[in-house]
């Protein structure tokens, strides 16, 4: 996938000001309705592409807490200890590109352009699907017109039906031959249709998987759906960043190290890939995290931070020329590895050979992304803790494996929520919400800029209530 640079530099600085005041449709209850902003559709293309990648870092910037990727170095802190806290940032986020969207899809249909069209419906169908795993009921069909400003809530499940017609009807318009190609305005595949239809296959599994747990789950729609989906790290959906705009992990990141702290690696996760855990070190760590001065991993434990003054020391975190934490790396919305791993859980009943290939291909296809060695790959590979034979080869591993690929992304709090948090070694964090009963969060609470403007419509639910899919 090519990316180009210098004239995204150019559009991401004209394009993202004309969208500062002028997306909020649902948000802004005083626009005047007679006086609508008129954007063209390469403007709400380059807006809604880096936003939605934006918003893959905001959500995950949250959720790598839950999923014990990320530790505050500070004791009891919000993050660590699942506190019902307002996401009035992460909602508004997610509702300004859905507006822009709505608009980018409205204006596609009617100027016949229907790779717009897709593009749009694809990415609406990320970031509702986003809002709706976070938060569960939220407001959709009455939220992008002047009729109220208090939107019904609609059903997740409903949402979700919602969500996979968006993603057909993408693939249907982007199928077609149009008289107005996507160009660079696209910040995710640069205008190439068939990477499109690709991610909206791959994504149409995606979603279809997180139905796991439900009566409506079907291995053979999931695998069917892949069978149209990516081929390779070359087709991953994402945003690369340049020196107008850097990748947001890599603020974390360069913050942290100058005292604003943040982006500190939980002892889980430096434990799970150090070989403390599971008997073998994974080549992907110095891709991922820093060390200390010493040149060793350490962790902190969620929820008790860093311990007393004479205690404290060094601890791992993000740094700024990680893969995932410098200036121009990319965010990654969905990738090839995601895939695999979901092939692999799909085909486990079904055809376990298929999953076991599929399995070993999602750990090959995140090194050769994070740029291990070759060699580094098999010695790991090799190691029957990783290989251990189709025989003996478990569910528990294919989650296992994800979640280490899913290395700070949103996605992960969701397989951990389908998995019941059944990690090796996963503990309730110290210092934990007493309101969640001895019990890991299933939710996000809706923002007070809801309860305060939308109060009577806002569903009453608790941490503890799940998502239709986690039922």
């Amino acid at each position: 996938m090519k990316i180009f640079k210098t004239t995204y530099s150019y559009l991401i600085v004209a394009t993202l000001m004309i969208f500062v005041t002028g997306c909020d449709d649902y948000l802004d209850i005083n626009e005047n309705p007679n006086n609508p902003t008129d954007a063209p559709l390469a403007g709400l293309m380059t807006n809604s592409t880096y936003e939605t990648a934006q918003n893959t870092y905001r959500l995950g910037s949250s959720t790598s807490y839950y999923v014990q990727f990320l530790a505050s170095p500070n004791p009891a802190s919000s993050s660590d200890v699942m506190d019902e806290v307002s996401f009035d940032n992460t909602w508004s986020n997610l509702y300004n590109v859905m507006t822009d969207l709505n608009d980018l899809i409205l204006k596609a249909e009617e100027t016949e352009a229907n790779h717009y069209e897709g593009a749009g419906k694809i990415l609406m169908a990320v970031n509702l699907a986003t809002a709706v795993d976070a938060f569960g009921d939220v407001p959709f069909s009455e939220s992008f017109n002047f009729e109220t400003i208090t939107p019904a809530y609609d059903e997740d499940s409903q949402l979700y039906d919602r969500v996979f017609q968006f993603l057909d009807e993408g693939i249907a318009a982007l199928s077609q031959d149009t008289d107005l190609p996507i160009g660079n305005d696209d910040f995710i595949y640069g205008g190439n249709a068939d990477n499109w239809i690709k991610f909206a296959h791959m994504l149409k599994a995606r979603y279809l998987n997180h139905l796991s747990k439900t009566g409506a789950y079907s291995p053979t729609e999931v695998l069917a759906a892949l069978d149209s989906g990516f081929e390779g790290n070359g087709d991953d959906a994402q945003v690369e960043y340049f020196d107008e705009a850097y990748n947001p992990w890599y603020i974390v990141a360069d913050n942290n190290e100058n005292l604003v702290l943040g982006g500190w690696i939980s002892e889980q996760f430096v434990e799970a890939t150090d070989g403390t855990t599971f008997g073998v070190e994974d080549p992907r760590l110095p891709f991922m995290i820093g060390t200390t001065d010493d040149g060793e991993y350490i962790g902190v434990p969620n929820g008790a931070g860093r311990g007393s003054a004479s205690e404290q020391g060094e601890r791992s975190t993000l740094v700024t020329d990680g893969f995932y934490s410098s200036q121009r790396a990319p965010v990654l919305i969905a990738t090839y590895a995601e895939q695999k791993f979901i092939e692999a859980e799909a085909a486990f009943s079904v055809d376990k050979t298929r999953s076991y290939n599929a399995y070993l291909e999602g750990i090959s296809a995140h090194m050769r992304k994070l740029g291990v060695e070759e060699s580094d790959i098999q010695a790991y590979l090799s190691n029957p803790e990783v290989s251990m034979g189709e025989e003996n080869f478990t569910i528990e591993d294919i989650f296992k494996e994800k979640w280490i690929t899913m290395f700070l992304h949103p996605e992960a709090w969701v397989d951990a929520r389908r998995f019941d948090y059944a990690y090796e070694n996963f503990d309730l964090p110290a210092n934990l919400n007493p309101n969640l009963n001895e019990q890991f969060i299933r939710r996000l609470r809706y923002p007070d800029s809801e309860l305060s403007r939308n109060g009577n419509n806002v569903p009453d639910v608790t941490l503890l209530d799940r998502i239709f899919w986690d039922e």
